[in-house]
């Protein structure tokens, strides 16, 4: 037996969207489900939400659905239990075919948070292409242009998206501080779509938001409020490797209508073959970082391949920013692989400014998991500050 749909109409929510109704959907329809994920000859579920509320130009299956079938294939036993591939703590890959994205699955719906004065609504991007996005928009002084950040969530290319807690909450909260739009960018993910898919879906996302710079764009917010002559983009981790390829392709493909102000990377997700600085003394960690690369993107050549080894591109000094700031955490294993960035920036023949910031006692990503600790502060403040001085 195979059940490869199960769609729900949602009615249209007015004005604002109904979280209790989503829950209430989503338990019922887990519930249901979960009687059915017993049954040895029941492989696939999906569940599809319609709704015409949350997209503005387009009526097409909710996002949420999305998210919402990794939600319900995670909460359910897997045709098999053995493992063939065991990423943790990022993801699990079973004999049956089966992936168990082990965090990142939860989804905070957009809305008007009345704490930061921050509105919120998702778009689609590329119906096609299933790329999408949330915005974020301080609603106090919309009378003149904001800075525009687009930020790239982390994840190691194969989980978490932008609706997440951690995302929401750490965007949404940098919106509040900088008085800026944000456009959270949800790119396809590995292994259903391998890297380098992550990378063309950000740079489908860019061309799209630069759509918007002479104000005829499809999204009424961009066209309104996002000053593209400051234009800033920003990611942790696997984000921070997918900011910096865009800023070499800003540079050697150009954005027009697009003046790209500066790059934030955030505990970037870089690699190589050759151990430097205080990797050989965590080698138990990495065959991890190996074995994840080749996993998400199995067409690479390996670890110093130029999609995670700046030093191997030979386009390095074509960024096309003239500020970057880099964040690394004291024991975070990829902290040498931000200092050697700064190294080979310099060294490229870039014509910029490049600085680091370094988090004592901290490991990788720590600021979405302990946001109102004091080192997260200081890195939320330094950031917040390199984007709105």
């Amino acid at each position: 037996m195979l059940i490869s749909s199960i769609i729900i109409p949602s009615a249209p929510f007015a004005s604002t969207w109904n979280k209790t109704a989503i829950n209430y959907i989503y338990n019922l329809s887990l519930s249901f489900l979960r009687r059915f994920s017993r049954r040895k000859d029941c492989h696939l579920f999906s569940f599809s939400i319609y709704s015409s509320h949350s997209f503005s130009t387009v009526k097409k299956p909710f996002a949420y659905s999305n998210f919402v079938n990794h939600r319900l294939l995670s909460g359910m036993a897997s045709a098999s239990s053995e493992v063939a591939l065991d990423l943790s703590p990022l993801i699990k890959v079973y004999k049956d075919g089966h992936v168990e994205r082990l965090a990142g699955n939860d989804v905070v719906p957009p809305s008007h948070d009345p704490e930061t004065n921050v509105e919120s609504k998702d778009v689609v991007i590329s119906e096609d292409e299933d790329i999408t996005a949330r915005i974020y928009l301080h609603k106090g002084d919309t009378s003149q242009k904001l800075p525009l950040l687009v930020y790239f969530h982390g994840g190691g290319f194969c989980m978490e998206t932008p609706y997440s807690a951690n995302y929401h909450g750490f965007v949404n909260s940098l919106v509040c501080q900088t008085h800026i739009i944000a456009v959270s960018v949800h790119y396809r993910r590995s292994p259903e779509h391998p890297v380098p898919i992550a990378h063309e879906d950000s740079w489908t996302s860019l061309k799209w938001i630069a759509s918007h710079s002479d104000g005829t764009g499809p999204e009424d917010w961009l066209n309104r409020h996002a000053d593209f002559n400051k234009v800033f983009f920003a990611g942790d981790s696997a984000g921070a490797n997918l900011a910096h390829h865009m800023g070499i392709r800003v540079g050697t493909h150009g954005l027009p209508g697009v003046n790209l102000e500066g790059i934030a990377l955030v505990h970037p997700y870089f690699w190589g073959t050759e151990r430097i600085g205080s990797e050989a003394e965590k080698a138990e960690h990495v065959p991890l970082v190996d074995n994840l690369w080749r996993y998400t993107c199995p067409t690479t050549t390996g670890s110093d391949d130029p999609l995670i080894n700046p030093s191997k591109d030979p386009n390095l000094g074509k960024l096309g920013s003239k500020r970057v700031l880099v964040f690394i955490a004291e024991n975070d294993l990829l902290k040498d692989r931000g200092l050697y960035y700064k190294e080979l920036l310099e060294k490229s023949g870039w014509e910029g400014a490049v600085d680091v910031m370094e988090s004592k006692g901290e490991g990788h990503v720590f600021h979405l998991f302990s946001p109102t600790s004091e080192n997260s502060v200081s890195l939320f403040s330094r950031l917040a500050s390199f984007i709105k001085p």
